[in-house]
C-alpha cells in the first residue's frame, strides 16, 4: 500500500457555528461474489462438451484409438486430468478487471483458441494471431446467458472493425463466389460418410452403428448405387473414362483445341478408353497420342458442360420413372439416416453464404462417379465442378498439395472428414481437422461456424 505523509498543515478557517461531521462509520461489508457454479467457459456446442481447457492444462486425449479431433499437428501435450469449464478461483470476489477482459477479448482479438470435448472428442483450433499474455483464452459469456440481439450486432461490428480480425468472418451481401485471390478460408470436405451416407449403407456398418434395419438400409444403398452408375455411364462418359480417370476436370484441358462440340458424335469418333488405338487402322491414334488426348479432352469438356447445366436439376437427365425413384430414395435415405445430409448442408450453406470462404470437395471416389453422386444427392449448387477433386489416383495428401498450389499458402484450410486418409493428410499439411463420426459432430460443426469459431 502507498502511504503519503505531509510535513505541514495548512491553516483552516473555523466557524463557531459549524457542526463537525460525525466520524465515518464502517459500512456493511459486501459479500463475496458468488462464484460457485458460475463458469466462464466458451459456450458449449449444445450440451456435448464434457470438458474444456482449464487454467492448469488440457484435457487428456480420448482413449480407444479414435482421437477424432480438430487440431494442428503441434507438440501440445498434457499430463493434467480433464476438468470442468474454465473458472476463476472461488476465494474472495471476482477480479474487477476480469469481465472487462472477457468482453475485450471477444470484441478485439481475432485468434480463437478453443479446447473442447465433443462427446469423446477434443477440439483444438488455432486461428490467426495470438492473444496477449495473461488473457484467459477460454473466457466467454456464461453458458446460460443468451446474448441480446443488439449486443450480438454490436459484437459483430466490433469484430469486423478489430485490428487483425479473424480470416473469413466478413459476410457478403450477395451470394456470388469470391475471387480466388480474395479467399481467406477454405473448407476441404470428404464426401462419403461425411456429407452423404452411401458406402456404409452397402457395407452394413451404418445399420450396425446406429441400430437400423440392415435389409432396409442395404436395399436403399443398392438402389442408389444403381442410379449413380447409370447416370455416370449414360450421361457422363464413365464407360470411356473409367480407365482414364483424372484428379480434376481441367487436367486434360490443355489438349482441347476448342472445337465446337454441339454436333460432335461421341459415339462414332472411335475413342474407346485406353485401348482406343489398339486396333490397327483406327483413326483414334495410340493411347496418349495427340489425337487420342484431344478426344479425351473433348469428353471432359462435355462432362463439365453437362454438370453445369444440370447441377440444380439432375432430374432433367433422368426419365420419369428414374426421377420418381430418385425422389423416393432421397426421402427414404434422409429418413433412415436421421437427416444426415440436411444437417451437413446447414454447414455447407453457411460457409457458402460467407464472404471470402469456399467449400472444396476431395473424395476417394473416381471423378466421374463422384460427380454423379454430387448431382444425385442434390449438392451440385454447393460444389462447382472446379472445386471437386478425386484422390483415387494420387491420394488426399497430394490432392491437398494441389489445392494449396492453386489457392496459395496465405489461405487458412480446415479439413472435415471421417477417415484416416484426410486426417493424416491434414496433419502433414498442418491443417486443422474436424472429425465427423456421428450426427452430434455435424451439429457441433454448424454451431462452431455460427459462433465464428471456424
Amino acid at each position: 500500500s502507498l502511504s503519503l505523509s505531509l510535513s505541514f498543515s495548512p491553516a483552516v478557517t473555523s466557524y463557531t457555528s459549524q457542526v463537525a461531521f460525525p466520524p465515518l462509520a464502517q459500512s456493511t461489508v459486501y459479500s463475496s461474489f458468488p462464484q460457485t457454479g458460475q463458469t466462464y467457459g466458451l459456450p458449449p456446442f449444445g450440451a456435448m462438451w464434457p470438458g474444456i481447457k482449464t487454467e492448469t492444462g488440457l484435457p487428456d486425449a480420448p482413449s480407444g484409438g479414435q482421437p477424432g479431433f480438430l487440431s494442428f499437428s503441434s507438440t501440445y501435450t498434457s499430463t493434467q486430468p480433464g476438468q470442468l469449464h474454465y473458472s476463476y478461483p472461488s476465494q474472495g470476489k471476482l477480479p474487477s478487471h476480469s469481465v472487462s477482459l472477457i468482453f475485450f477479448w471477444l470484441l478485439c482479438y481475432s485468434k480463437v483458441v478453443v479446447y473442447a470435448g465433443c462427446h469423446a472428442h477434443v477440439l483444438r483450433l488455432v486461428l490467426d494471431a495470438s492473444p496477449p499474455e495473461n488473457l484467459p483464452v477460454c473466457a466467454a459469456l456464461p453458458t446460460a446467458v443468451a446474448v441480446p440481439a443488439g449486443a450480438r450486432d454490436q459484437d459483430e461490428v466490433g469484430r469486423r472493425n478489430s485490428v487483425g480480425k479473424a480470416k473469413g468472418k466478413g459476410k457478403k451481401s450477395d451470394n456470388s463466389p469470391p475471387a480466388e485471390s480474395d479467399l481467406e478460408r477454405i473448407f476441404l470436405w470428404d464426401l462419403d460418410e461425411t456429407i452423404i451416407i452411401f458406402h456404409s449403407l452397402l457395407t452394413g456398418s451404418y445399420a450396425q452403428k446406429f441400430g437400423k434395419d440392415p435389409a432396409t438400409v442395404l436395399n436403399l444403398g443398392l438402389q442408389m448405387e444403381e442410379l449413380i452408375f447409370e447416370l455416370a455411364d449414360t450421361h457422363l462418359f464413365f464407360n470411356d473414362l473409367e480407365e482414364c480417370d483424372q484428379v480434376h476436370v481441367e487436367d486434360v484441358a490443355s489438349d482441347d483445341n476448342g472445337q465446337d462440340l454441339s454436333n460432335y458424335n461421341f459415339m462414332a469418333d472411335g475413342f474407346n478408353g485406353p485401348s482406343g488405338g489398339a486396333a490397327s487402322g483406327t483413326t483414334t491414334g495410340v493411347q496418349g497420342g495427340v489425337e487420342w488426348m484431344r478426344k479425351l479432352a473433348f469428353r471432359y469438356r462435355r462432362l463439365k458442360e453437362i454438370y453445369n447445366s444440370y447441377k440444380g436439376n439432375v432430374g432433367g437427365l433422368l426419365n420419369p420413372m428414374k426421377r420418381e425413384l430418385l425422389l423416393r430414395l432421397q426421402s427414404e435415405i434422409e429418413n433412415v439416416t436421421d437427416s444426415w445430409l440436411s444437417t451437413a448442408l446447414k454447414s455447407l450453406l453457411l460457409i457458402q453464404s460467407r464472404g471470402k470462404c469456399m467449400n472444396v470437395l476431395v473424395t476417394t471416389t473416381q471423378l466421374v462417379p463422384a460427380l454423379a453422386k454430387v448431382l444425385l444427392y442434390g449438392l451440385g449448387d454447393v460444389f462447382p465442378i472446379e472445386n471437386i477433386y478425386s484422390a483415387t489416383k494420387i491420394g488426399k495428401e497430394s490432392c491437398f498439395e494441389r489445392i494449396v498450389s492453386r489457392f496459395g499458402k496465405k489461405v487458412t484450410y480446415v479439413v472435415i472428414g471421417d477417415g484416416r486418409d484426410e486426417e493424416f493428410a491434414a496433419k502433414q499439411h498442418n491443417m486443422p481437422f474436424w472429425r465427423i463420426s456421428s450426427h452430434g459432430d455435424l451439429v457441433s460443426l454448424h454451431q462452431a461456424l455460427e459462433l465464428d469459431f471456424l
